[in-house]
């Protein structure tokens, strides 16, 4: 009776399973383009997402998100939850944590959850890495990649609540949400067809001053 799996508890999954899926991810949520109202729109996305989840609601946790070029340009910056002191609220160190964050997509060109788990699966330290200092190898940043630019990331996307794996998890299913609506709005214009230009209207012609000669 002890090798009833009915009873059998999930086993979870490896780092090098978490590492490989975070990869996966990356290579499968690509953007045609984007741009900064596509930021704004994202950013918004995920601001909701966290509002809306027992994490912020019943457990009172904070958020901090930020959307940056590869450059450093910021296109969207919002705090979800106030400063403070009391558990769950944001911090300034939430704020450093996500810039350490998104240093370490700048640094290896992948997703900083993929990062994490990859070092956990190989036993690598972050000083073998090259990855000390200022950086934060916490799950929650994720590249943006364009589809005919495979040589590096446009841009990153990073939330922080003090969770790796559900700020990774928030972050690549906001993206691939935002994806498909993507995709949608695009078949629906091909179905449609591009609009159509109304025809300017016509000059009348005055014609009180032409004669007819016979």
């Amino acid at each position: 009776m002890f090798n009833d799996t009915r009873y059998a508890r999930p086993v979870p999954p490896s780092d090098a399973e978490l590492a490989t899926k975070a990869l996966d991810e990356e290579a499968s949520y690509r953007f045609p383009s984007f741009t900064a109202n596509d930021a704004v729109t994202l950013g918004l996305s995920l601001r909701k997402r966290f509002r809306s989840s027992s994490r912020h609601q019943r457990l009172g946790k904070g958020l901090v998100i930020s959307i940056q070029t590869i450059v450093g340009h910021t296109l969207f910056s919002c705090t979800v939850g106030d400063l403070g002191t009391h558990a769950g609220d944001v911090s300034l160190d939430s704020w450093a944590c996500l810039e350490g964050m998104v240093a370490v997509v700048r640094r290896t060109g992948h997703s900083s959850f993929y990062v994490e788990k990859g070092m956990g699966a190989t036993g690598k330290t972050p000083k073998q890495l090259g990855i000390q200092g200022d950086f934060r190898i916490y799950g929650g940043a994720f590249p943006i990649w364009l589809e005919n630019a495979p040589c590096c990331p446009i841009a990153v996307v990073a939330c922080y609540s003090g969770s790796s794996a559900d700020d990774h998890h928030m972050v690549v299913t906001s993206i691939r949400d935002y994806l498909a609506k993507m995709a949608e709005k695009t078949r629906e214009t091909s179905i449609r067809g591009p609009p159509r230009s109304m025809p300017s209207p016509g000059i009348p012609q005055d014609t009180s001053s032409v004669s007819t000669r016979t």
